[in-house]
């Protein structure tokens, strides 16, 4: 009895057609191909790409109850005192004394130095106190011209430490060589009508 053929492995046909990466190949009717149960073809996939960015992944609109809330740093800008020392004076409201910010004045730390200088050779009748007279409040000049000549030398500051407690507002206190004493200088500065007005001045 003869064995039949394997028809698993061997099909013969007229004609068989083969999709392989997108070519057709024919074969003949003597040709034989091993049998398969399926015929895989590759097709071009194309993919979206995907943001990077938190902010594209959170405009989904399934996910707008997640929505993170992102909060913005704002720039807090420092808070401007609101009445000048008055030394119990009373003014009309119109022509009061108006507080100025410490951004559209010269520069503390050059201004009080100079502004110390200059009350140091006062004292040591080497400068006229008129000069000052601009800048320092009417009870700080009259303070300051009794003491003309209170020092037989002009005094030599040695360092200066400033805090702005508010803006518009400088304290300074000011190390100060006479001789072989070292004193301390305290001097208080306002911002009033658009210039630096001395409102304390104190040798210690």
């Amino acid at each position: 009895m003869t064995p039949l053929p394997n028809v698993s492995t061997i099909i013969r046909r007229d004609e068989v057609k083969l999709l392989r990466m997108g070519e057709v190949a024919q074969l003949g009717p003597d040709e034989s191909v091993p049998m398969t149960t399926s015929i895989l073809t590759s097709r071009p996939v194309s993919l979206s790409p995907i943001s990077s960015t938190q902010s594209d992944l959170w405009n989904h609109p399934m996910l707008d109850l997640f929505q993170q809330n992102v909060q913005k740093s704002v720039k807090q800008e420092p808070l401007l005192y609101s009445l000048p020392s008055n030394f119990g004076e009373d003014f009309d409201p119109e022509f009061a004394p108006q507080p100025t910010s410490a951004s559209g004045l010269p520069d503390l730390r050059l201004w009080t130095l100079k502004f110390a200088t200059s009350v140091l050779e006062i004292w040591a009748a080497k400068r006229q106190p008129a000069q000052l007279a601009r800048w320092c409040h009417h009870t700080i000049y009259s303070q300051l011209t009794t003491k003309v000549g209170s020092q037989k030398d002009v005094g030599r500051i040695r360092k200066l430490h400033q805090c702005q407690p508010l803006d518009g507002i400088c304290e300074s206190a000011l190390t100060v060589r006479f001789d072989d004493r070292i004193r301390s200088l305290a001097i208080r500065f306002e911002g009033v009508d658009h210039r630096w007005l001395c409102t304390s001045l104190t040798l210690l």
